[in-house]
């Protein structure tokens, strides 16, 4: 279930980082709005969302925290 980031890839779209975490694209949205983004204003403010490798990291251990205190 564990999905390895591509080799190489400095940069990550919405779509990307996504289907690497294993969510959908709005599953990552409310992940972000949830855990990461303080004001809703800040989240309108940025054009076109782009991750790098350690955004990814941090977004997995969120997930995975999450999903073991749902258990």
């Amino acid at each position: 279930m564990f999905q390895q980031p591509v080799v190489n890839k400095t940069q990550y779209s919405e779509s990307e980082a996504a289907q690497q975490l294993g969510l959908s694209i709005d599953d990552l949205r409310t992940l972000i709005r949830r855990y990461v983004v303080i004001d809703d204003s800040d989240a309108s403010t940025v054009p076109m969302a782009s991750f790098l490798p350690s955004d990814l990291l941090v977004l997995r251990l969120l997930k995975k925290n999450i999903l073991s205190s749902v258990s």
